[in-house]
């Protein structure tokens, strides 16, 4: 996932909020570049799928399979940046240390969110700088709430959406909450 969108020396596809491209500093001092994911990602996130770990990857597909097929990964990042969108973090390798994205749930002004964050990058603040950008770009595009799934013991997850301040329910089935947000206030929390 390189830097060639902040540079300006790749097309973007249209629609692309090239607002939410911006350098983020971590608790640990480490940089990230974060910006909407583009086509040409599907290399760098099939690489990242296939390296996590079996945890990892339980806790984000919720014990499901997780994408295999280039046409799953092409779907994953040809987004219309509207009811479809995703950041990425790259970190100062141009290599891709994060993903959060937001889909619609059907025509209504909810989307479902999911954040990746590799393991080596993780408890620094980066999951906590995407989920105020992406609410941003989900409130731009009309929506008024996000849903998230995910395993109960998922702790990380948990005190993600405590930090996000933003009013939320839950409800436990199966040992997976099903959590809703109200959308305008993320990122008015704790920073």
């Amino acid at each position: 996932m390189s830097r060639t969108t902040e540079q300006g020396c790749s097309p973007t596809p249209p629609g692309f909020p090239s607002w939410l491209a911006q350098d983020v500093v971590l608790l640990d001092g480490r940089r990230v570049f974060v910006r909407p994911v583009l086509p040409e990602d599907a290399a760098e996130l099939r690489r990242a799928v296939e390296q996590a770990d079996p945890e990892t990857l339980r806790r984000r597909f919720l014990g499901g399979r997780p994408p295999r097929s280039d046409q799953e990964f092409r779907r994953l990042v040809c987004v219309d940046y509207d009811r479809r969108l995703a950041v990425v973090a790259c970190a100062p390798d141009g290599r891709g240390v994060a993903i959060a994205r937001y889909e619609a749930l059907g025509e209504s002004d909810t989307a479902e969110v999911a954040v990746a964050v590799a393991p080596a990058w993780r408890h620094v603040g980066l999951a906590t700088a995407l989920l105020p950008l992406l609410a941003a770009a989900a409130v731009s595009n009309g929506f008024r709430r996000f849903t998230a799934e995910f395993f109960a013991d998922n702790v990380d997850v948990t005190d993600l959406i405590a930090e996000a301040g933003a009013p939320y329910q839950n409800s436990s089935a199966s040992g997976v909450v099903d959590a809703e947000l109200t959308l305008p206030s993320i990122g008015h929390g704790r920073q």
